[in-house]
Order: structure tokens, then C-alpha cells, then sequence
């Protein structure tokens, strides 16, 4: 479209809302998003082969092998989360109560997972635990406060003849309520901070975020939550160190110099029948085999008492008989609720620490959801898409608050990289795996019995899970020119602001006295929060000092994002687009109203630059059953406006 008008014209562009301004000219065409044709031919040229489809479904044999490959995935770094957090609610060695907290998690997770896939982005995404609400939530739970009582004892432990209303006994009445108030704390933070992820959902105001927050903010956030989890990985790993080294390299070993190796397994197919196919289990499972060997090493060097029996002794911790009781006491299934911890409570400063957690996991998410669809073998999810799985995180989030998991919710990045190895991107496994994740919740005593694991042996899973977060963060620097003195000042810096100031805030937190208790602790928990830390001192200097687009690494995100939207104008993959991301009920009604064009996380959500002539440049192709007269729109005012939906 040409124009006579020398004024300036506003383009948004695809997942941000970004606002571009510059002159037309007469011979210029108006693009938001870059050229279709190009776009569509540079994503079939990179499109990546897979075995089945997200609208395809394998034989159920596959596809439930496929669903407990992906729940087995994410059952290792969700099972973490809950072991980390019992000891800061002074949890101590209430194992029923862990078992039920580890149940309540794979409930949500399940159902979450079921809503992504079914209303929200739409693609095989699988949602767990996030560590990236974990590490603020330890950090308030830090507060004096929130210091556990001193006299809390086993019944085991418990002095001859001492009187037990002198102590807190593990598992009573009286310590459950102990660890269900910091629960509660916790619940109420989560509840409220993730109204501010749904906000992002429904308004689609990330785009706006991605404006500003950069690789350069990004990575010592990502980075600095890996980090900041060394000491509970080496006060684990302490306890019984030559297990927790054996469970390090058992999954070095199956991950990075086993992992080409093709185990045969049985398969079946109707035309050759019953025959073998070779898959690289090793690489897939790494953390699984490792855990599984280590723990049955543990259970013989038990039985035959290589392992200490008096508690004083070290590596007494990592006896496998510790916990056995758990199994017998918790109840064979039971069906966690909302409000089961009793009703959540708010507190400013626990909602500041886990808004920043919000935030981190809303942007990690965009990410994976892109990272998905190529390795499905789908074209990129469309504007409306991603804004529905930010909302419908956001509302995981507030069942996760709810129900009172302790944490809240994100995409998982490891079950994105278990579709790259299977070439199986179809929704309905995922969808399965989530089945799997809510049977396996309810039936407590298969919780139960991961609560037996040793210290020892999640050490080791600590060790590399968390490093391959920081791994994770540093690889936003690829787009980044490591050339560039004001690219690195602001890196190392953020680090180093992020591991220091937490850790003297953490040693100090009575030295903020400013006359609002509320203020002091607001500050002490953002303060001696590593990621927020670093996060925030690498988004200020990365949008203060002068750079370019390219050397601050945002032009190759820009261009993702032009590519993106190009090939929702794309004719060609219209109806493609339309099968996988679309609702699958409810769009023709969808399609009858027009004004639902205008949320953004509606289907038919587009985009639209309007002027004086009226003619509009949308993000994506209006199909024939929405087509309507732009002329008679109430909504075009006066020219020149720009209008962003």
C-alpha cells in the first residue's frame, strides 16, 4: 500500500505489541511482519521431519510408551521442588506430608497440561514445577518470621522421660500446623502474584515486556537461579558424598558419552508384526537410570549395613530405611482440593519476591513454546496462541494456589527436547502423559515411595539439573556480540551484583530499618533473591547504554518474530495454522462475532494498522467466514490512527 502523506506510521509487530514507527514513502509497501512468500519458504526449508504430527495420534501401544516417557521426564525436576521447600516450612521429617504436597503437584500439573494442550497454546507442551518460583519463596521464608521452632523432634529422638508438651512432635497436629501456616503464606503470594501472568494473557502486554527485556537481562536471570541453588545441592550431597558423586557420573555417562548408543526395543506394527526398533533410551533417560542404579546400590549397601545405623555417623543419611514407614502410614489414594492446607493468607513482600519469578517464567515460556513447534514440526504459534498459553499459565498458577503445591507452573523444557529426540510432536501423547500424571497424584503411595529416595541420590540430580539452568541462561548470550566492552561490562557485573548483594542481604537481614516493617522485608526478600538481583541490574544497563539492536542481540529476536507473524499471512499454511492452534470447539461461533477480534488471545485476534483510506494490514489472513465490511466498523476513527488489538 502506497501513501502521499509524509507522516509517521506505527507498526505493530507479531508477539509484542512493538511499536515501530517510520516514513512512508510512495514506493514503500506496508509489511508488519515481512514478506509471507519468503517467510513460508525459509520455514519449509527448515522444517523439521517427524514421525507423527501434533494432530496425529501413534498406535496406542506408542503412544502410551511415548505418554510415560514424557511423565518420566518431568517427574524428576518436579519431584525436587517439594524436597527443596520442606526443610524452609520446617517440614523436617513429616514424610506423609511430603508424599502429599509431591501428589497435590502432579494433580495440578496434569490438569494444567491438559488445559495447555486443549484451550491454550496448543502444542504438546507439558507443564511442571518451576525453580524459578521456588528460589524468591526461599528467600521469604528466610524472614525471621518464618524461622522454624527449635524444640521440633521425631518421636524417636525424644528424650527419656521428657514431657512431650515440651516439644513439637514430626507429623503431629501441632507440627502440620507449623509447616501448613508458611504453606499458606506461600499459597496467598502465588494466588495473587499470578493474576499478573493472566493480566499478561489477556491483555497480550508481554509483547511490550519484549521490548525491553533482552538476552543480556534474561541470562543473568536464568543464569543466577541455577546458581543461587548450589548450597542445598551440597548440603545434600554432604551427607553421603561417594553416592552422590556415583549418581553424577552414571548420568554424565549415559547423557554424553552413551548417548548414541540404540538399545533394541520390541515394537509392533500391523503390516511386519512383532519386530524390534532401536532407540537411544540411555540419552532420553539419563536421569531416570542413574537414579534407579544408585537406589538400588543404596538399598543393598543398607541391607548389609555399609551404611552406618547410628544417626551421628556420616552417611547414616543415606540409608534407604529411613523413610519406610511413609509407605505404610499414608493412605492408598487421596484426592487433593482447594484450600486443603486451610485458607491461604497474603503478605506484600512474599508477593513482590514471586511476581519477579511470574515475570522469568512468562518469558522462558514464549521460548519454549517456539522452541516446540519447530521441533513438532509445526509452523511458529501465532500472536493468539501464545497469548493463550500465557493465560492459561497464569491461571495454572492460581490453581496451583489454590490446591497449595508451593509453587507454581511453566513450561518444561525437558519434554520439549524429549519431541527433538522421538520425532513425536503428537498432542495427544502429551495429553496421555498428563493423564498418567493426575493417576499417579492420587495414588499416594506412589508418591510415597520417591520420598524413600536418598539425600544423596537427589544431590546428584541437583548437581546437573541446576547446572543446565545456568547452562540454559548463558545460551541467550549466542545472539549477543561478545565482542562488544558494554556487553560484557553488563554481564559480568549482573553476576556479580547477583551473588553478592544476596549473599550479604541474606547474612544481614536486620539491617533495613527504614520504619515499615512491610518495606524492610519487601526489601530484604527482593534483595537476597540472586535472579532478581542480577536480572534487574543487567535490564536496567542494557536498556541505559547505548547499543545496537544487533550488538544487544534483540535483531535476531526481531526477525524470529517478523518470521512469525509473516507466516500467518501465508495462504498456503492457513489452514494448517487454523487445524493446530485454533479451538477445537466453538469456532464458528467464534467466528460469528466479530468484536471477539479484538482480545488477544481470541482466535480470530488480529492486528490492524489503520489510514486515511481506510485499508487495513492485518497479522494474520481474515478466512472467508469473518470477512465483514471495514467500512462499517465503529471502531475505525479518525486517519492517521493506529489501532493494536
Amino acid at each position: 500500500m502506497t501513501t502521499d502523506v509524509e507522516e509517521t506510521l506505527c507498526l505493530p509487530k507479531e508477539v509484542s505489541t512493538d511499536i515501530q514507527c517510520e516514513k512512508p514513502s510512495v514506493k514503500k509497501t506496508h509489511n508488519a511482519a515481512g514478506d509471507p512468500e519468503e517467510a513460508s519458504r525459509i520455514w519449509r526449508k527448515d522444517e523439521v521431519e517427524v514421525h507423527y504430527r501434533i494432530e496425529e495420534t501413534p498406535p496406542i501401544h506408542f503412544t502410551i510408551l511415548f505418554a510415560l516417557q514424557h511423565y518420566m521426564s518431568m517427574f524428576v525436576s518436579s519431584l525436587t521442588i517439594p524436597i527443596l521447600l520442606a526443610p524452609a516450612m520446617c517440614m523436617e521429617e513429616d514424610n506423609v506430608g511430603k508424599s502429599e504436597i509431591i501428589g497435590t503437584l502432579f494433580v495440578t500439573s496434569g490438569i494444567i497440561t491438559l488445559m495447555q494442550n486443549i484451550i491454550g497454546v496448543r502444542l504438546p507442551i507439558v507443564q511442571a514445577g518451576t525453580f524459578a518460583l521456588l528460589v524468591p519463596t526461599l528467600a521469604y521464608l528466610k524472614l525471621p518470621q518464618w524461622e522454624c521452632p527449635t524444640n521440633i523432634i521425631s518421636a524417636e529422638n525424644l528424650p527419656v522421660n521428657a514431657s512431650t508438651a515440651d516439644y513439637i512432635i514430626t507429623g503431629s497436629a501441632e507440627h502440620r500446623e507449623v509447616w501448613m501456616t508458611r504453606l499458606r503464606e506461600v499459597q496467598g503470594a502465588i494466588l495473587v502474584a499470578s493474576l499478573i501472568e493472566v493480566f499478561m494473557g489477556l491483555t497480550g502486554i508481554v509483547g511490550v515486556l519484549l521490548r525491553y527485556i533482552g538476552p543480556l537481562s534474561i541470562c543473568p536471570t536464568i543464569g543466577l537461579l541455577g546458581l543461587s541453588l548450589f548450597k542445598s545441592a551440597g548440603e545434600f550431597a554432604a551427607k553421603q558424598w561417594w553416592i552422590c558423586i556415583l549418581t553424577i557420573a552414571l548420568m554424565i555417562l549415559f547423557s554424553q558419552y552413551m548417548g548414541n548408543v540404540q538399545i533394541p526395543c520390541m515394537s509392533y506394527s500391523r503390516q511386519r508384526g512383532c519386530g524390534w526398533e532401536f532407540y537411544p533410551l540411555l540419552k532420553m533417560f539419563p536421569v531416570i537410570f542413574a537414579i534407579v542404579i544408585t537406589w538400588v546400590l543404596s538399598i543393598i549397601l543398607t541391607a548389609t549395613n555399609v551404611f552406618p545405623d547410628d544417626p551421628t555417623k556420616w552417611g547414616y543419611q543415606a540409608r534407604t530405611d529411613l523413610r519406610t514407614n511413609v509407605i505404610f502410614t499414608s493412605p492408598w489414594f487421596r484426592f487433593p482440593y482447594p484450600g486443603q492446607w486451610g485458607w491461604p493468607t497474603v503478605s506484600v513482600s512474599a508477593v513482590f519476591a514471586l511476581a519477579s519469578g511470574i515475570i522469568a517464567t512468562t518469558i522462558e515460556s514464549i521460548g519454549d513454546y517456539h522452541a516446540c513447534a519447530k521441533v513438532a514440526g509445526a509452523p511458529p504459534p501465532p500472536l493468539h496462541a501464545v497469548n493463550r498459553g500465557i493465560l492459561v499459565e497464569g491461571l495454572g498458577s492460581f490453581l496451583d494456589g489454590m490446591f497449595g503445591t508451593g509453587n507454581g507452573t511453566t513450561s518444561t523444557s525437558i519434554n520439549v527436547g524429549v519431541i527433538g529426540i522421538t520425532k513425536v510432536g503428537s498432542r495427544h501423547v502429551v495429553m496421555l502423559s498428563a493423564v498418567f500424571m493426575i493417576v499417579f497424584g492420587v495414588f499416594t503411595k506412589f508418591g510415597a515411595l520417591f520420598v524413600t529416595i536418598p539425600d544423596p541420590v537427589i544431590a546428584g540430580t541437583f548437581f546437573i539439573l541446576f547446572g543446565m539452568i545456568v547452562a540454559v541462561g548463558l545460551s541467550n548470550l549466542q545472539y549477543v556480540d561478545l565482542n562488544s566492552s558494554r556487553n560484557l561490562f553488563i554481564i559480568g557485573f549482573s553476576f556479580f551484583t547477583g551473588l553478592t548483594v544476596p549473599h550479604w542481604v541474606g547474612a544481614h537481614p536486620k539491617s533495613f530499618n527504614t520504619g515499615s516493617q512491610v518495606f524492610d522485608n519487601v526489601c530484604v526478600v527482593l534483595l537476597s533473591t540472586s535472579m532478581f538481583v542480577g536480572g534487574m541490574t543487567g535490564f536496567i544497563f542494557d536498556n541505559t547504554i547505548p547499543g545496537t539492536q544487533k550488538e544487544r542481540g534483540l535483531e535476531h529476536w526481531q526477525k524470529t518474530r517478523e518470521a512469525a507473524t509473516a507466516l500467518t499471512r501465508d495462504h498456503e499454511l492457513e489452514h494448517q495454522l487454523s487445524v493446530i492452534y485454533d479451538l477445537p470447539y466453538g469456532m464458528a461461533w467464534i467466528r460469528r462475532h466479530p468484536f471477539l477480534r479484538r482480545f488477544p488471545f481470541s482466535p480470530t485476534f488480529r492486528m490492524r494498522v489503520v489510514e486515511n483510506n481506510g485499508v487495513t494490514s492485518q497479522e494474520r489472513p481474515i478466512l472467508e467466514s469473518e470477512k465483514i465490511d471495514m467500512n462499517d466498523r465503529n471502531d475505525v476513527k479518525n486517519s492517521d490512527s493506529v489501532t493494536s488489538l
